[in-house]
């Protein structure tokens, strides 16, 4: 059966690029079921590597397994690349030896470190023996960096000039030379011990004269990484300074690889998805995960979201004499707890985004800090006088009223310092505010408007 979540429009664009549709999914499987290698591959054909990368990760494993023996040496090493990690192994494990040579062969040095890196130890030896000498060489250095660092993301091909060389120069040596890479933006200009001093585009070397210094052309933004700087700082810095791509240094300055913009913008994708999940609390779940993936992903965070309700049920357990005298109290916990989480999300939201892009600091976050409570001050005022006339007209109790304005000023307060604090204070603690500040935030807020709005009524009902 075809899955319906691949129900798009097939369409091709004006550059030729091709979508993958429902009816395109109907002729691929097909074509396995009467084993037909000619109609998979003409059906495939058309499509793009991260589209192929899509349907394998859509489609069930049964299916997989006779998609990649059917399809057999048309398999591009570039679907590799666009697979999800954890499905990543499975296929490499379906891939015949000299099929998986063939895949990987063509690859840039960074793509083949992506793909190794979450391997085990016998998948890995596998990709890296079929890699030219040179090729797995520059592999494994990048694999000595360690994880999640610029070491592991750089690409070792690369094009340097010396840094007196004049346009000509450049050019003439672009035009001679077999091993340039695929794609490349910059010619970076070393000096004589090495070290990256400038950066020039190619539209800049193209457009100058012969006779010009590639000094004099080169970019007034110049950025140097080193490689054991983590990769989401290198993200940062690429969409900071709008940068095209910039060399990789290493402890002595000398220059060892180049980080480009694709790579960079990938990376800084992968650290908003991040955030997404975590804050849901499914960590790196995909929809290739099987059952038991899963429920262990989830697991952790529903059972610290059991403690947290048993610690907001204690609270409540203290009034529990007041509840009985006055019932319409159990009818309204409930809002005050539902106001207080959703404005607390809402400033956690903001909080750790801005902390990853680094826009909250230590020099703003006291001015965010009483922003966020004077938002929920005002918010929580307003629905404070709805939800004081809703008491009133409902219960027909003007003190009760009272109450759960009050109980709803207090709560959004609490939650618009919640929502920013705990997030800059996981931080300082070297904890991910992503991870961890949702489960904090929604206890405060639970906690804090329980015993405002019960503590409020059994003072002043009572």
């Amino acid at each position: 059966m075809v899955d319906t979540t691949l129900s798009q429009t097939a369409q091709e664009t004006d550059q030729g690029a091709y979508q993958l549709d429902r009816r395109d999914v109907a002729k691929i499987l097909y074509a396995l079921d009467v084993q037909d290698r000619d109609q998979l591959i003409a059906s495939m054909d058309p499509l793009h590597p991260a589209d192929i990368a899509d349907l394998l990760e859509q489609i069930n494993p049964y299916d997989r397994s006779r998609l990649i023996r059917l399809y057999d040496r048309e398999f591009d090493g570039e679907i590799l690349t666009e697979l999800q990690e954890g499905l990543r192994e499975e296929i490499i494990g379906l891939l015949r030896p000299d099929v998986l040579a063939e895949a990987v062969r063509d690859l840039e040095t960074d793509d083949v470190v992506d793909l190794v890196e979450d391997l085990g130890d016998e998948q890995q030896e596998a990709i890296l023996e079929v890699l030219d000498e040179s090729d797995r060489v520059a592999v494994e250095n990048s694999l000595n960096y360690p994880e999640y660092s610029a070491g592991r993301l750089m690409q070792r091909e690369l094009v340097i000039a010396p840094e007196n060389w004049r346009v000509g120069d450049a050019i003439d040596y672009l035009r001679s030379s077999e091993n340039l890479p695929e794609q490349f933006y910059h010619v970076t200009l070393v000096d004589g011990k090495m070290h990256p001093v400038a950066n020039v585009s190619l539209g800049r070397l193209m457009a100058a004269r012969r006779e010009v210094d590639l000094k004099e052309i080169a970019e007034e933004t110049f950025q140097v990484i080193p490689a054991t700087q983590d990769e989401a700082d290198v993200a940062y810095a690429f969409n900071q300074y709008h940068l095209i791509s910039t060399p990789v240094v290493d402890e002595d300055g000398r220059i060892v690889g180049v980080i480009t913009i694709d790579d960079a913008m990938v990376v800084l994708d992968e650290e908003h998805e991040e955030d997404i999940l975590r804050l849901a609390g499914v960590g790196e779940s995909n929809l290739s995960d099987n059952v038991l993936q899963t429920t262990w992903q989830r697991f952790p965070w529903l059972a610290v979201n059991l403690l947290t309700a048993i610690l907001a049920s204690l609270v409540i357990a203290q009034f529990e004499a007041t509840i009985e005298s006055f019932v319409a109290l159990a009818v309204l916990m409930p809002i005050i707890a539902s106001m207080g989480g959703n404005a607390g999300t809402q400033s956690l939201t903001v909080a750790v985004r801005a902390l990853a892009t680094k826009d909250l600091t230590a020099s703003n976050v006291w001015r965010v800090i009483r922003r966020e409570a004077l938002v929920g001050l005002i918010n929580g005022t307003l629905f404070a006088v709805l939800m004081g006339v809703v008491g009133l007209i409902w219960f027909n109790s003007m003190l009760l009223g009272y109450v759960i304005a009050l109980a709803m000023v207090i709560n959004l307060v609490t939650a618009g310092l919640a929502g920013t604090g705990v997030p800059v204070i996981l931080e300082r603690f070297g904890v991910d505010p992503a991870l961890a500040s949702g489960a904090f935030v929604t206890t405060v807020t639970d906690v804090i408007g329980f015993f405002a709005f019960l503590g409020l009524a059994a003072w002043m009902l009572f």
